[in-house]
C-alpha cells in the first residue's frame, strides 16, 4: 500500500510544553528529521500479547509491558460509588471479571474483591502510579464520576506530568480541563478531532480549540474513511499537537504510520510494536 509521505517533515514534531509528550524528543531519532522519535504505548497493558490473554488492565499486564521496556501505558478509568478511581475499560464487570453489573454501583471495598480472569484484582489508578513510578499513563476518562476523583488524585500525588487524559465526551473532558487548570496534557475529543480534519490550517485549528489540545489520539480510519494522513500530521504539528494512533496491531501498518510521521503508536501487541521499533532503530531500551 502506498503511503503519502510527501513533505511530511515540513513541520517538525512540536514542543508542547508538557513533559509527558515532549519526552518524545529524547527517544531514539527524536531530534532527527529523517526518523522521528515515537512514543510506544501499551494498550491496556498489551491486551493481546500472547502471554496476557484474559489479563488486560491488570497490574500484571502493566508490569509485563514495563518489563518489555514500555514506559507509556494506556488505560481507561471508572470510579466506584465512593470515588475510588479504577483502571478498567468497561462500564460493566461482566465481560472480563467474576462479577456482573455496573462497576459504578460498587464501593471501593467491594471492587477490591472482584477478580479479572479469576485471579487478578482490578487495580486502582493510585496503585499503578505508586507501583510503577517510572511509567507514564495515557488515561481515557470513561465515566463522569471519575473526573473529579482523578483530578484530585493527580493533585495529591503530584502526577500531572505523568499522564495524558482524553475522553470521547466533550463534557467530561472540559470538566477535567477546568479541574486541572491546564497542568495536564489532554487529547482531542471527537468534536475537536473534526475541527482538525476540517480546518484550513494549523493556526486556524489552534485558535478554534483555544490551544487546549496537546495530542490527537485517533484510529487510522473510520470505516473506509482515512483519518490519519500526511496532511493531518502536518496540520496537527503546525498547531502544536502530537498525533497518536490506536489501536495498531499489524506490523505493516505500524511501518506505514511511522512513515507518515506520527508521534505515538498505541498497541495491544506490545511484542510486535517493539520488534518494529527495534528494527528501525527507534526503540529506547531502559
Amino acid at each position: 500500500m502506498a503511503v503519502d509521505t510527501a513533505d511530511v517533515r515540513d513541520v517538525a514534531t512540536p514542543t508542547t510544553g508538557y513533559a509527558y509528550l515532549d519526552a518524545v524528543h529524547d527517544q531514539p531519532g527524536g531530534r532527527s528529521a529523517e526518523r522521528r522519535g515515537v512514543l510506544a504505548m501499551a494498550h491496556r497493558g498489551g491486551a493481546l500479547h500472547p502471554d496476557l490473554l484474559g489479563a488486560e488492565n491488570t497490574l500484571h499486564a502493566f508490569r509485563h509491558a514495563f518489563s518489555l521496556g514500555y514506559r507509556y501505558l494506556e488505560t481507561d478509568v471508572h470510579a466506584t460509588r465512593d470515588g475510588a478511581v479504577l483502571a478498567f475499560h468497561d462500564a460493566r464487570l461482566d465481560r472480563v471479571t467474576d462479577h456482573a453489573g455496573p462497576l459504578s454501583l460498587l464501593s471501593a471495598t467491594e471492587a477490591d474483591a472482584v477478580r479479572i480472569g479469576g485471579q487478578h484484582a482490578v487495580p486502582r489508578m493510585e496503585q499503578l502510579l505508586e507501583e510503577l513510578p517510572e511509567a507514564r499513563f495515557n488515561i481515557d476518562l470513561k465515566s463522569p464520576g471519575a473526573v473529579a476523583p482523578l483530578a484530585e488524585l493527580l493533585d495529591r500525588t503530584r502526577s500531572h506530568d505523568r499522564v495524558c487524559v482524553g475522553s470521547f465526551s466533550q463534557r467530561r473532558l472540559d470538566a477535567f480541563r477546568r479541574a486541572t487548570r491546564g497542568r495536564v496534557a489532554t487529547s482531542a475529543s471527537p468534536v475537536e478531532v473534526a475541527l482538525f480534519l476540517g480546518s484550513p490550517s494549523g493556526r486556524a485549528v489552534r485558535l478554534a480549540t483555544r490551544g487546549r489540545v496537546a495530542a490527537l489520539q485517533v484510529p487510522r480510519r473510520r470505516g473506509p474513511v482515512p483519518i490519519v494522513t500526511a496532511e493531518l500530521v502536518r496540520r496537527a504539528h503546525a498547531a502544536g499537537a502530537h498525533v497518536h494512533v490506536w489501536t495498531v496491531d499489524d506490523p505493516q501498518e505500524m511501518v506505514e504510520l511511522l512513515d507518515l510521521g506520527v508521534d505515538g503508536l498505541i498497541t495491544d501487541r506490545t511484542d510486535l510494536l517493539k520488534e518494529v521499533l527495534v528494527a528501525r532503530g527507534l526503540w529506547s531500551a531502559p
